[in-house]
């Protein structure tokens, strides 16, 4: 599950005076005309940012991890000088990457223009070159970083890989109290109950199934959060790939998988599987994986999605509704994942 969304309260777009301050720390010419805020993620904010002299992506990192920010912009450019479709910093003054102003820590980023693409837009040929477009991703990761690095495990990592069914069991109890005692009970909510409901049974007959603690998977450094909103598109090629917040180490094939099913849902919940085999074919011929080791991704990942229920814990215990678009699908993909499992392992696979 992500982490805690950040309150909308402590979000609000840079004032005058913070743009001012930011145009002189970059030795940016011109004067700031407008910084309009895109699409709301998850857990940062973004602007475009125009001046007299140019656009720039302005990034709000609202978690102010200095340390943890600065090192994903030296992998990025080191990235960048590799060729991978990226967007580095722009450096100020004193060759920062990040500027703090009244405590809070922006980026400045030369704009892109471009798209965001899902699976549905992608051709057979397309999808077979984002799956190599993710597997030089991580064997650039390996190349760029120092293997003394410090290695934590990627930040707001899915926990569900392993997760143990009494656990989960507990925790759609306390949803379904949740959801049926709202006040203003709505469709959304009756969705939600039964996807509860569906999701017990499910765990009921597959608990047996629970990918075994001995069985440790490779890991490396991955993006973390490799999807349709964090891959700009110009016409049929990758502009850049953005938003490397959750840069870490995992294992490497199942953020393979869980981008896959992320690009390649279709909006009733199940994949386009011969997108899929494309885009497997092409990472495994890129990382060297075998078939083996994304059947094994493709386990853990569907038994994660049985397992997860970020997007109601955020409405119902936090409150926050910002995920709820996302919930129909990705309920929807976990029934029919459980019941086309041979399927999806073999479009990973082979």
């Amino acid at each position: 599950m992500p982490r805690s969304p950040v309150p909308l309260a402590e979000t609000s777009p840079p004032d005058g005076t913070t743009l001012h301050t930011l145009l002189r720390r970059y030795d940016i010419p011109g004067e700031p005309l407008s910084c309009e805020p895109l699409a709301q993620g998850l857990l940062n904010r973004g602007y475009r940012l125009a001046t007299t002299r140019g656009r720039y992506f302005l990034k709000h990192h609202l978690d102010g991890d200095r340390a943890a920010i600065a090192r994903q912009h030296r992998v990025t450019l080191r990235l960048d000088a590799l060729g991978l479709p990226v967007a580095p910093p722009v450096a100020d003054t004193d060759g920062r990457t990040v500027t703090v102003i009244d405590g809070r820590c922006w980026a400045l980023h030369p704009w892109i223009d471009g798209q965001h693409r899902d699976g549905g837009e992608l051709t057979r040929i397309q999808s077979a070159r984002l799956g190599a477009l993710l597997g030089l991703v991580h064997t650039c990761l390996e190349e760029v970083i120092d293997p003394r690095t410090p290695a934590p495990r990627a930040p707001h990592a899915p926990d569900e890989a392993g997760a143990d069914p009494a656990h989960t069991f507990a925790l759609i109890d306390r949803l379904l109290a949740l959801a049926r005692a709202r006040r203003g009970h709505d469709a959304f909510d009756e969705l939600a109950v039964h996807r509860l409901v569906e999701r017990r049974e499910l765990l009921e007959r597959h608990a047996h199934r629970r990918p075994a603690a001995a069985a440790v998977p490779a890991t490396g450094w991955v993006h973390g959060d490799f999807h349709p909103l964090n891959l700009l598109y110009r016409d049929a090629e990758p502009a850049a790939i953005v938003d490397w917040d959750r840069l870490g180490v995992q294992p490497r094939a199942e953020e393979a998988v869980r981008a896959a099913a992320i690009f390649f849902v279709r909006p009733g919940g199940t994949l386009e599987l011969a997108k899929v085999r494309a885009y497997a074919r092409a990472y495994r011929r890129t990382t060297g994986a075998g078939p083996a080791e994304l059947a094994a991704a493709a386990h853990r990942v569907w038994w994660e999605r049985l397992n997860d229920f970020w997007m109601l814990r955020w409405r119902y215990q936090l409150g926050d509704r910002r995920a709820d678009h996302q919930f129909p699908a990705a309920a929807a993909l976990a029934v029919w994942w459980t019941r086309e499992y041979d399927a999806v392992r073999e479009a990973f696979a082979n």
